[in-house]
This record gives structure tokens, sequence and C-alpha cells, in this order.
């Protein structure tokens, strides 16, 4: 038995759909199943249900030579990063994930420093919630995240990255626009553009207002910054947003930003990768300047 169908197995296992399988081991839907009905020959027993709607599903067999297979996979994996570990050339591939306000933002300007400065190297950025993000980590199909709010988890590594300054975000015809700062009392009864409920960054928003008994009218609800964004140009209401995601549009006079009278609020972005993962020297270096470019 080969390890590429240990592998293969895993993905399948982990993404719940042939095609991103094949796609993950650069073979066909077809390679796969015939990947799977090897190891079922070999075994001389079923590791999926069949007939079912609910995508893969193992059998209690399948769940045995999955839990094994993942970590013998990891071991091989580790063992093989050890010892390539005296090579000195960065190359390979990162894969990272990032929410839609971290990734359109804050990271591109390091990913293209890292990425002049390593070209053999390839980053591989994809948008996903929070919660997908962490998912990934734990199942290894990401190096490492890049999240706003990162909740510690025991599982989970989490390196702070960035505090993002929160601000009032309005149209430049609202009443708000022109003050220099605008105390929380004020947006009292506002027509509200808000994250989904569910989103970190909402949360923070709520308890900052509520801390302050300030209640807002929530007229509308985005699961990201793009939307909310142009949902503001166009007079639908206001918003509290981290400063370093409406840049561009404050230079093209679509939004008007004021701080606040109370104060400074912030969000935390950070790194995060599942706990005993040994990144390979491509991530590392990528982590390491994230990391050092944070420090003042």
């Amino acid at each position: 038995m080969h390890v590429e169908t240990l592998k293969t197995f895993r993905d399948l296992v982990d993404t719940g759909s042939f095609t991103k399988a094949a796609a993950l081991n650069y073979v066909s839907q077809s390679a796969v199943s015939q990947q799977l009905k090897a190891l079922e020959a070999r075994y001389n027993c079923q590791l999926l249900e069949r007939g079912t709607r609910r995508g893969v599903v193992l059998t209690d067999a399948g769940k045995l030579l999955y839990a094994e297979c993942k970590d013998v996979l990891e071991r091989l994996r580790t063992l093989e990063l050890r010892l390539r570990e005296r090579s000195t050339a960065i190359v390979g591939t990162v894969r990272v994930a990032t929410v839609y306000s971290v990734g359109l933002h804050a990271l591109p300007p390091y990913v293209t420093r890292f990425m002049r400065a390593h070209p053999r190297v390839k980053v591989h950025v994809e948008y996903r919630r929070t919660d997908k993000v962490c998912e990934g980590c734990l199942n290894d199909t990401l190096d490492f995240g890049v999240v706003a709010l990162p909740v510690r988890r025991s599982n989970l590594v989490v390196l702070p990255w960035q505090e993002e300054r929160l601000v009032l975000v309005c149209p430049p015809a609202h009443r708000l626009a022109r003050r220099r700062k605008v105390s929380l009392a004020q947006l009292r009864g506002e027509p509200f553009i808000a994250f989904e409920r569910d989103i970190p960054t909402r949360k923070t928003v709520d308890r900052i207002l509520a801390a302050r008994h300030v209640a807002v009218d929530t007229v509308m609800e985005f699961d990201n910054i793009e939307t909310i964004k142009r949902a503001i140009e166009v007079g639908s209401g206001i918003s509290i947003l981290p400063e370093t995601t409406v840049r561009n549009e404050i230079r093209s006079r679509l939004v008007a930003t004021v701080d606040f009278a109370e104060g400074t609020f912030t969000r935390t972005v950070g790194l995060v990768h599942r706990r005993g993962r040994v990144l390979n020297a491509a991530a590392t270096e990528l982590v390491r300047l994230l990391v050092s470019a944070s420090q003042p």
C-alpha cells in the first residue's frame, strides 16, 4: 500500500468531497474511487457507507483507518520536515486562510513582500469565516490562519499580530461626518449596518455599545466587510469598522470616519495554527515576517 493512497483517503474524509480530494492530490476523481476500492479490497471491509445522501460517511472500519492513517501521515510529514531542516532553501507552498476584512486589506502587503523575497514559494490564500479558518488549521488542510479576535483553544496556538482601531464609518453627507469626535450615545437609534451575529467583530461591537447602553437600529446584516461598505456608501446606514478596511474609500471620499470621544476601541488580529504542528520552512518564514512586522 502506498502512502499516497492513505493521504488520498484522509483528504477525502477531511474535505467530504471526491472532487476536492482529487484536486489536493493532483489525480482524477476516478483515481480517488479506485484508491478507495483498493483499500477496501486490501482490508476486506467497507470503509464508506454507500447510498447515503449525506456525502462521505465512514463505517466503523473507516473511522478506525482514518484515525490511524491520519496519525501515521502526520508523523511521516514531521519526519520529512526534520530531515530537510539542514536545507536553507525556502521553497514550496504555504496554505493560509483568512477572513475578508483582513485578507483584502491588512495581509496583502506582507504576502507581496514575502513572495518578492522568496520567489520559489507559492502562497495560497483562501477567504473563509473564522470558524472555518480554525477548522482548516485543526484538520491540517491549512498551514496557518489569520483571523480577527482569535479565541484561545487548547488545540490551537495563537500569535497576536495587529491591533486594528475601530472607527465610526458613515456616508460623507451624514450629520456626524464632519465632527472631530463622536460619542457613542450619539449613535442611539441610528440605522446601523452590522456583521452577522456569529462573526467575532460583530460581538465586539455589540459589547462596546451594550456597555454604554446604546441601542442602534440594525437595518442590515452581512457576512463580509465589502458589502457593509457598499451599503454605507449608498446611504443605508452607519457602522463601526476597522479603520484599515476603509482607507481606499476615505481617499475616494466615498465614506467618512470619525473617532470616538470615549477613547480608542480596537480588535486584535492574530495568527493561528494547530498546536504541535511543525510548519515547513516557507510557512515558518512567513509567520516570522508577519510577527516581526508587528513588533514596535
